[in-house]
C-alpha cells in the first residue's frame, strides 16, 4: 500500500530529480564504495548505423574517434522499439523477455500498446526479464532512467531509484539537464548506472523518411544535446571518469505511400483476431472452436503461399535464425513485410487523415537498413578502436561487467565484446 501511495504521488508531482525509490543509507554507502566509475547508457532511437557518416554528428564522431565504434549493432527480431530496448537492458531476445512487439495480446493481461500508460506501467508485462536496474538495486547500486521502456513499471518489486514517466514534450536539452542533475546529487545518493533516451531522429524518420532534410535536422539537434552532455560532464570533472555507451535500437527504411500490402484483400479479417499491423502483422484464431480453427487453418494456407511483398508463417515455422515464435504472446500467424513495404488494410488507409509513415522499421533484423549505431567512450574502453558488428544482446553482459554486477540469465556473450575494453578493465 505504501508503494502504491508513493507511485501515485510520483505521477502527480513534478520532481526535480524524478521518481525516487527509498534506499537505506548503508546500501547507498555500499554503492558508492563499489562503483567509482558511473555508466551512462544512451539510446538515440532510430539512429541507423550509417547516419554518422553524414557528417552531422560531430560529438558522436569525437566519441567514436576517442573510443570504440562498431561497424553496426544488430537489433533483435522484430526490429521494433520496445522489444529492442528491453533486450538491451536484459540481454534476452524478445521471445525470452516477453516484450515481443510494440503491440501485443496476452490472454491474462489483455492488450499491450506502447501508447497505453496502464499497460506500459504494469510490471506483469515485463516480468519475464530482469532489467539491469533490478540487479543493480539488489546489489546496492543506485540507478536512474531518463526514459527507457520498462522503467515505468514495478518489475519484481523494483523500479530504478530515479525515473520519469515518458513525456515526449520534454526536449533533448531538458533530458540532458535531468541526467546532469542526477549526477550532481551527493555521493551517497548519486546513481552509478543511468540511461538517457532521445527520440527526435526516430520521429523524423517515420514522418518524413530517412533520407530527408528533416532527419538531418534531427541528427543535428540530437548531436547538439550530446555536446551539451559532454560539456556538462567536463564541467563536473566527470568526462574522463564516466563510461558512455551510445547506441540505437534499430535503423530505418524508406517506405513510399504506395507500397502497402492490403491484407484484407487476401483474407477475411472478420475470421481472425488481429493483434498487430504494420511491418510485422500478427493474427490469432477468432476462437478455439473447431469451426474457427478450421477457418484459421485455411487462412494460414492462403498467407503462407509466396507473396510478392511479404512472407507469412505459422509461429511454429518462423525461421530459427530469427529466434522468435515460442513465446505465448507471439501471435499464431505472422506476416513480415519486405523492406520498403508495410502491411495495412484498405479501411485504415482510406480513413487515415494524415499520410502514412514514410519511414519504418521492424523488418528482418539481418537487413542492412535495420542495423543500428554503437559507440562507446570512457576509461574502460580502448581508444580509436573499430570493432565488427555484433548483436545487441551482447550489450547487457558488457554493462554488467563494467558495473561489476552478476549477470542474470541472458542470451548475450561477453566474450564477443570484451576486446573493446582496455586490458586492465577485463
Amino acid at each position: 500500500m505504501k508503494l502504491l501511495f508513493r507511485l501515485l504521488l510520483c505521477s502527480l508531482a513534478a520532481f526535480s530529480f524524478g521518481c525516487a525509490t527509498q534506499r537505506p543509507d548503508t546500501a547507498a554507502a555500499t554503492a558508492a564504495a563499489r562503483v567509482s566509475t558511473p555508466l551512462l547508457l544512451i539510446s538515440i532511437d532510430g539512429y541507423r548505423h550509417d547516419y554518422i557518416q553524414r557528417g552531422l554528428s560531430p560529438t558522436l564522431s569525437m566519441l567514436a574517434q576517442n573510443g570504440v565504434q562498431a561497424a553496426s549493432l544488430q537489433p533483435a527480431f522484430p526490429s521494433l522499439t520496445f522489444p529492442n530496448h528491453y533486450t538491451i537492458v536484459t540481454g534476452l531476445t524478445p521471445d525470452h523477455h516477453g516484450i515481443v512487439n510494440n503491440t501485443m495480446f496476452d490472454p491474462r493481461l489483455g492488450k499491450f500498446s506502447l501508447n497505453s500508460r496502464d499497460a506500459v506501467s504494469d510490471g506483469r508485462w515485463w516480468a519475464e526479464g530482469t532489467p539491469i536496474w533490478e540487479t543493480a538495486d539488489q546489489h546496492g547500486l543506485r540507478t536512474a532512467t531518463m526514459f527507457w521502456p520498462g522503467s515505468e513499471a514495478d518489475i519484481h518489486g523494483h523500479h530504478p531509484d530515479y525515473w520519469k514517466p515518458f513525456d515526449g514534450k520534454l526536449t533533448s536539452d531538458q533530458r540532458v539537464d535531468q541526467v546532469l542533475a542526477w549526477l550532481d546529487l551527493p555521493a551517497a545518493e548519486r546513481p552509478g548506472f543511468l540511461t538517457l533516451y532521445f527520440d527526435a531522429v526516430d520521429h523524423a524518420g517515420h514522418v518524413y523518411g530517412p533520407d530527408t532534410a528533416q532527419v538531418n535536422d534531427a541528427l543535428r539537434e540530437t548531436d547538439a544535446a550530446m555536446a551539451r552532455l559532454v560539456l556538462g560532464l567536463k564541467q563536473r570533472g566527470l568526462f574522463e571518469r564516466i563510461n558512455l555507451i551510445v547506441l540505437a535500437d534499430h535503423g530505418m527504411a524508406d517506405v513510399p505511400e504506395s507500397n502497402s500490402v492490403m491484407i484484407d484483400q487476401l483474407i477475411p479479417l472478420d475470421q481472425v483476431k488481429t493483434v498487430s499491423m504494420g511491418i510485422l502483422a500478427g493474427f490469432n484464431p477468432k476462437s478455439e472452436s473447431p469451426g474457427a480453427r478450421a477457418d484459421f487453418a485455411k487462412i494460414e494456407q492462403t498467407l503462407e503461399r509466396p507473396h510478392p511483398h511479404m512472407q507469412c508463417w505459422d509461429k511454429t515455422r518462423v525461421p530459427a535464425r530469427l529466434a522468435y515464435g515460442k513465446n505465448p504472446r507471439v501471435p499464431q500467424l505472422l506476416c513480415l513485410a519486405n523492406v520498403h513495404w508495410r502491411i495495412t488494410t484498405s479501411d485504415y488507409a482510406a480513413k487515415r487523415k494524415d499520410r502514412l509513415s514514410l519511414g519504418e522499421h521492424g523488418y528482418d533484423n539481418a537487413e542492412l537498413l535495420m542495423q543500428a549505431l554503437f559507440v562507446a567512450h570512457g576509461p574502460a574502453f580502448r581508444v580509436g578502436a573499430k570493432v565488427p558488428a555484433f548483436p545487441n544482446v551482447d550489450v547487457y553482459p558488457l554493462m554488467t561487467h563494467l558495473l561489476d554486477l552478476p549477470a542474470a540469465a541472458n542470451d548475450g556473450d561477453y566474450d564477443a565484446v570484451k576486446d573493446m575494453l582496455k586490458p586492465a578493465a577485463r
